[in-house]
């Protein structure tokens, strides 16, 4: 694979480098190009929950988008037997195993990497798969602080490779009718976005600590974080609910819709100020470990003076809007409302009881059946892999940048919430503004071996 390469890249460019010169690409800019008939080799590190979506997801596309899923990546090594089986049934394909992401790197024919795993981990993995030359795929949120999610976007430019984040509503095309709809004037002006966050979780319990289980490399689970003893109650999904390697509800079912609101207020900005409170309500803290809260209330501010609400409510709550919505959005504009429910929309003309405009509407409705004919559909796993080919960010659905401006709102919020007082943000130093306090959480301090470093 890697001598093919060699091949094709050496023997076009030795053939039409001033060409390639004309139209501003570099050797570097090309050789990052994968062809249209050359099949592109993947990876999946993280293959227990989200991660079986990522395996299903690539294995759906792998014979339409010329793919072979290579390689499956986890620190616990009971998955991988389950999850080679069924790649290998709907490929043909067994995929090599690893539990160390950094082999995963060190192979050479592994074009992408997709990442599902805890969202500490995010950043430093996605850095080091960018100094490797592969392209990434990453969930949600971008990262774990905001210090992180600005090397994130660094390392993608430095090294010239396509990141997507992983906010799929960028690939629905009710989500982007709607918003093109309020970018064109469609409810007016719009001054106030809201997320709504309604996802009711019991208690998980608590545990002793204990030995991790022989087939979980746990130093290498922990990572970048800090070191903590093995505790079933803080692994596998539960580890959302911890500082140290989750953002709660807030920065995990949150940043889909802090995304969508952020992007139908077109603001490529960050707020200039944030206010976030809430508690962990209707769970004994005595009798679970939860550290995060399971309702939050949060407020930002841009310099325009637009405003984005978001609230969390993780316990027994009614839903909102006209549409019923409990994961979802509403935009307010001045001469209308907006309504935003997965990927059906509704908007509603000043006072009127009844919608003139949503995804129900018979152009609607031709507008998504062109665009699902199109090549990739709106599939957001697709547009990846579309992109990787085309060697353009401009055509990724959500580059690392849009996850990492709509990942660092949550991340306010939290920083607020903890701290338990409204912050003024620099959006362009990215610092809080006179609060060192705040500036701290803005990062973390790393174990030796596992580094964000601040020179990427």
């Amino acid at each position: 694979m890697a001598n093919r390469r060699e091949f094709i890249r050496t023997g076009v460019l030795g053939a039409a480098g001033l060409a390639i010169g004309g139209k501003g690409l570099s050797a570097r800019s090309y050789s990052s190009i994968i062809g249209s008939n050359e099949r592109i080799n993947l990876a999946v590190v993280g293959i227990r929950g989200q991660g079986g979506t990522h395996i299903s997801s690539w294995c759906a596309l792998a014979s339409d988008k010329n793919l072979r899923l290579k390689t499956i990546c986890d620190v616990d090594e009971q998955y991988y037997a389950e999850k080679s089986k069924i790649i290998s049934d709907k490929t043909g394909i067994v995929p090599t195993t690893e539990w160390d992401l950094r082999k995963v790197f060190d192979d050479k024919d592994i074009d992408a990497v997709s990442f599902a795993i805890p969202n500490h981990w995010h950043a430093l993995a996605t850095i080091w798969a960018c100094q490797a030359g592969k392209n990434v795929y990453v969930e949600k949120p971008a990262s774990h602080n905001i210090f992180e999610g600005r090397k994130m976007v660094e390392a993608a430019r430095k090294y010239n490779v396509r990141v997507q984040a992983g906010l799929q509503n960028r690939s629905i095309i009710g989500v982007m009718n709607a918003i093109k709809f309020m970018h064109e004037g469609g409810i007016g002006d719009v001054f106030m976005a809201k997320g709504l966050c309604y996802k009711p979780r019991d208690s998980f319990g608590i545990a002793k600590d204990s030995e991790p289980p022989a087939s979980l490399h746990y130093d290498q689970w922990v990572g970048p974080a800090e070191f903590h003893p093995y505790n079933e109650k803080r692994v596998h999904y539960n580890w959302h609910w911890f500082w140290n390697t989750g953002n709660g509800d807030t920065g995990n079912q949150g940043p889909h819709q802090f995304d969508i609101a952020r992007w139908g207020l077109n603001k490529n900005e960050h707020p200039v100020s944030v206010f976030s409170m809430g508690g962990l309500y209707g769970i004994n803290p005595a009798e679970c470990a939860q550290e995060t809260p399971n309702t939050q209330t949060s407020l930002f501010r841009y310099s325009d003076g637009k405003m984005l609400e978001f609230e969390t409510r993780g316990r027994f709550t009614n839903d909102e809007s006209e549409m019923g919505i409990r994961i979802g959005n509403i935009f307010y504009g001045t001469d209308g409302y907006l309504e935003i429910d997965g990927g059906k929309w509704r908007a509603f003309r000043k006072r009127e009881k009844e919608p003139f405009a949503g995804s129900e509407t018979a152009e609607s409705k031709a507008a998504e059946q062109s665009y699902m004919a199109a090549p990739g559909g709106a599939d957001h796993y697709a547009n990846f892999i579309d992109a990787i080919r085309s060697g353009n960010n401009e055509t990724l659905h959500c580059d690392i940048k849009e996850g990492f401006l709509s990942s660092s709102l949550p991340q306010m919020a939290n920083i607020s919430y903890r701290l338990g007082r409204g912050l003024k943000f620099d959006g362009v130093r990215e610092k809080f503004i006179n609060d060192s306090e705040a500036d701290k959480l803005l990062t973390r301090d790393y174990r030796k071996g596992y580094v964000v470093d601040s020179s990427i």
